[in-house]
């Protein structure tokens, strides 16, 4: 069985399976898009081939949610998959985008438990605060050939692989490619009490969650800064 593309996989994806159905699911939507480019020229004159791609798409991946995502990392991303099934007949759906942070310390906390320590959790999330799928800006992607085309291809639209252990997380970038981590949880290690330190992170202050802003959008170190955010 192939890997399942969820942020919190505990075992090694370095490298993406492949799904022979894939293929069929690449021939039908690409198809559905060229049908529906009359009504996208109606709907969206002088964008007709990018508005039928997003509604082939939407068919395909019927459960997908992009509401959230900051208005750059959305017109990005449609950008890159109108791009990849044009030119080259791949298909790119999201599995997750933006979270908020109530959910995020969820998947945290469940990581924890899970994991038995902060530390090992912030391998596979991190919490609130510093979480890029809270600022809208992260996206987890799939299929397995949509993300491979996307590392190769993405930086056309400032959309980043940034951890080896998780080929389907990208990011908005727009300054340019980061540095790519073994994990997220190195993204922490500057910032020690971010891991090791308030037991809020886990169980506890509320704030962490809803409360400050600034621990969410206000403190450049906690979103924008330099390192690596998941």
């Amino acid at each position: 069985m192939p890997l399942a593309i969820t942020e919190r996989s505990t075992g090694p994806a370095r490298t993406a399976p492949i799904r022979r159905r894939d293929g069929v699911y690449r021939r039908i939507t690409r198809t559905l898009a060229v049908v529906l480019i009359p009504a996208a020229w109606v709907a969206a004159p002088g964008r007709a081939r990018h508005t039928a791609c997003q509604w082939a798409l939407a068919a395909r991946f019927p459960a997908e949610d992009l509401g959230g995502l900051t208005g750059a990392t959305r017109a990005a991303f449609e950008a890159a998959r109108a791009e990849a099934l044009w030119r080259d007949g791949e298909l790119i759906g999201l599995t997750s985008g933006y979270r908020d942070p109530i959910e995020q310390a969820r998947l945290f906390r469940q990581a924890v438990a899970d994991e038995g320590s902060v530390a090992a959790a912030t391998r596979r999330v991190l919490p609130p605060h510093a979480s890029r799928h809270v600022a809208g800006t992260a996206l987890d992607v799939r299929p397995s050939e949509g993300a491979r085309w996307l590392e190769r291809h993405g930086d056309r639209h400032s959309l980043y692989r940034t951890y080896d252990n998780e080929w389907w997380h990208f990011e908005y970038r727009p300054d340019g490619r980061p540095v790519r981590l073994p994990h997220s949880g190195l993204t922490l290690c500057s910032t020690p009490g971010l891991v090791a330190g308030t037991p809020g992170l886990v169980a506890g202050t509320p704030g962490l969650v809803a409360g400050t802003p600034g621990l969410i959008a206000g403190t450049p170190g906690l979103i924008a800064a330099g390192a690596d955010r998941q």
